[in-house]
């Protein structure tokens, strides 16, 4: 009798744990009402754009879809949760210069000197914040479109090497100076 008694604590303690506080973080970037023509006229509903993180180097950006806004929001959370990357820095900065490219949407990222802060856009802020980044210098160019934007963001964190990758596809050592 004890053995179902456990199983059934543990299923609930995953559930709990599942259901209860994530170590990430969640910002919604921008709400927007879509729609689809079809035979009976429009069909309404709402797209959100979202970026995880976990403000200690991991980040994500998805995209949900569904005919209101908190569901529409959940979805855009599982997605970005699928699309996680991790995100090296030196110190509270990022390693060097980057062009991430998304579509038509582009975005430099510059690193700063400690306690510049965040210099961005609201949707490259959202992604550079949770992902831990507290010193940067940031411009969009090209497309002003947030989903663009933030997966162009999201793209040029995804190039960045660290010193120790470049070192190690070399095959040199590191020699601090």
């Amino acid at each position: 009798m004890k053995q179902p008694i456990q199983r059934r604590n543990e299923r609930s303690m995953r559930r709990d744990q599942a259901e209860g506080e994530s170590e990430f973080k969640e910002r919604v970037v921008s709400i927007s009402p879509v729609s689809k023509t079809v035979k009976g006229g429009r069909r309404r509903s709402f797209r959100a754009l979202v970026v995880v993180g976990n403000e200690d180097g991991k980040v994500g950006a998805g995209l949900g879809k569904a005919g209101d806004v908190p569901e529409a929001i959940r979805k855009g959370i599982e997605d970005a949760k699928k699309n996680l990357i991790e995100v090296p820095r030196v110190k509270t900065s990022i390693p060097h210069e980057v062009l991430g490219v998304f579509g038509a949407g582009r975005v430099m990222l510059k690193p700063a000197s400690e306690g510049t802060g965040v210099i961005a856009g609201a949707p490259v802020r959202a992604v550079l914040e949770l992902a831990g980044i507290r010193d940067v210098l940031s411009k969009s160019l090209g497309s002003d479109n947030h989903c663009n934007v933030v997966y162009a963001a999201v793209e040029g964190l995804k190039s960045l090497r660290s010193a120790e990758d470049i070192a190690r596809l070399r095959g040199r050592k590191i020699e601090l100076s």
